[in-house]
């Protein structure tokens, strides 16, 4: 797949990974992901790197959807599964479970026993990129990924959490192609900002969606403390009543 192919009109999410998992569309983000899986690190030399572009995860009629940034190199472009088998993915899970939007607190492998209740976690671009820095050319290669992922989920999607603020820009023109509206300015990202946007004039959306901004669980983040368990915790919290999520804290 080039970059300027799209695919087709999707009617269900598995066929819409289908295809993502196999595009090739971005030469340095195929070539970095590949030679990561290749390489390796050495705490993990005897398992075979997933290496690929990584599908969201979660249920295909959520409520919720979180949105992060890329895979991790040594994370999800390992395990295959978004914010599975790195930190980053142990600090977001622990807080989902003790919210009540996931089943367990670790994300350790496919067929970990790991499942999200109204929740699905996705990202604007789906390969690893070097230095966990996608370029803005990747980004929009991407795009078009998220905006067939959000239009599948848009007849309940309800409200998305937004984890940083790379995730933040690519998403906005997303949610403006799909049929909400954006204000102008468009909002700024930060740690619990709220926006509620209204459906536009062109009636492809019904509802309104609510949009949250959270600090991304980056270890730069989690480990320095500007973002704390109990800060994600409420941004998760509030974005789960707002699209009717029924969150039940995990005892």
């Amino acid at each position: 797949m080039t970059p300027r192919e799209r695919p087709a009109e999707y009617s269900t999410i598995p066929a819409l990974d289908a295809d993502l998992v196999d595009c090739r569309a971005c030469p340095r983000l195929v070539a970095w992901r590949e030679e990561v899986g290749r390489v390796k690190r050495a705490a993990f030399r005897d398992q075979t790197y997933w290496a690929r572009p990584v599908p969201g995860f979660g249920p295909h009629d959520a409520r919720l959807a979180v949105v992060g940034l890329a895979p991790a190199a040594h994370g999800a472009n390992r395990t295959g599964r978004m914010f599975t088998g790195d930190r980053s993915g142990d600090f977001l899970y622990a807080a989902m479970y003790a919210v009540g939007l996931a089943s367990q607190p670790t994300a350790v492998e496919i067929g970990d026993g790991l499942e999200l209740f109204g929740t699905r976690v996705t990202s604007p671009v789906h390969c690893a990129p070097p230095d966990n820095k996608p370029t803005p050319a990747e980004r929009d290669n991407c795009n078009h990924w998220l905006a067939s992922e959000l239009d599948l989920l848009s007849p309940g999607l309800g409200a998305v959490v937004v984890l940083g603020g790379f995730g933040w820009q690519a998403l906005f023109p997303v949610l403006d192609r799909a049929g909400w509206h954006i204000p102008r300015p468009r909002p700024k990202f930060g740690h619990g900002t709220h926006v509620v946007l209204d459906p536009d004039d062109s009636g492809t959306v019904s509802e309104p969606l609510h949009v949250f901004g959270c600090y991304h669980v980056s270890q730069q983040n989690t480990f320095t403390g500007r973002l704390t368990s109990e800060m994600l915790e409420q941004v998760l919290r509030d974005a789960a009543a707002a699209a009717g999520v029924p969150a039940t804290p995990a005892r």
